[in-house]
């Protein structure tokens, strides 16, 4: 029997296929989901946040003296300034402020990634450098994208969803002018690295070359520890 004529025909059924697949795997790609989470937050701040009194930035790499930081967003007030992490996570999420690594557990599959609240603590001390502002107004945001549930007490300052915009609401006592919000938020604007593929390539090479980060003091939702990234 010739099969020329079914694998013909089964080769041009899986060509329709293969292209959706590809899409689907790459949709599911740590890359891909983390800018997914962060195009999120812009909608939500969009909608929510008051531009006249939120100015915001998006992803903003720094030069540090290890090499560089990539700060996810952040919120310029006269309330003060709010540095935000995002995660956009699925399953159940275990972590407590003073553990290296939080659990993300995916039914019978678990994973280990680094406590954000230390992995926001660089992004906020790099900020301050840049900015030269004092310390007690620059504040620590993380929010969890995905529908993921947390399975152990966190911090206020880790939110879920559309949360972040409370908890950067509730800061409601003026520490600056409209004059040196308009100021500082410039600041970044010239200093930071081109938002490009090539500066991506090259922080995740200056992450490589870092330390473990386990070996790190604890942190919490004020500032604390100088973690890698």
């Amino acid at each position: 029997m010739d099969f020329t004529s079914v694998i013909a025909q089964i080769w041009s059924t899986a060509g329709w296929l293969i292209p959706p697949l590809l899409v689907v795997g790459l949709l599911k790609s740590p890359v891909a989901k983390g800018h997914i989470g962060e195009m999120l937050v812009r909608i939500f701040a969009h909608r929510h946040l008051d531009q006249s009194t939120y100015r915001r930035l998006h992803n903003v790499t720094l030069n540090t003296h290890d090499g560089t930081t990539q700060i996810d967003h952040v919120f310029f007030s006269p309330y003060g300034i709010c540095v935000l992490e995002t995660k956009n996570m699925s399953g159940w999420i275990f972590g407590t402020e003073k553990q290296a690594q939080w659990t993300q557990k995916v039914y019978k599959r678990t994973y280990k990634f680094q406590n954000p609240l230390r992995q926001n603590y660089k992004h906020i001390k790099a900020l301050e450098a840049t900015l030269q502002v004092d310390p007690a107004h620059l504040y620590s945001v993380i929010t969890f994208m995905g529908g993921s549930t947390f399975k152990t007490e966190v911090p206020t300052c880790v939110t879920q969803g559309v949360g972040f915009i409370d908890y950067i609401k509730s800061f409601q006592l003026p520490v600056f002018s409209q004059a040196e919000v308009n100021a500082m938020f410039k600041i970044p604007q010239s200093s930071r690295r081109s938002p490009s593929l090539a500066t991506h390539r090259e922080h995740m090479q200056n992450l490589k070359r870092r330390s473990d980060p386990t070996a790190e003091r604890p942190s919490g939702c004020a500032k604390s520890v100088v973690m890698q990234w």
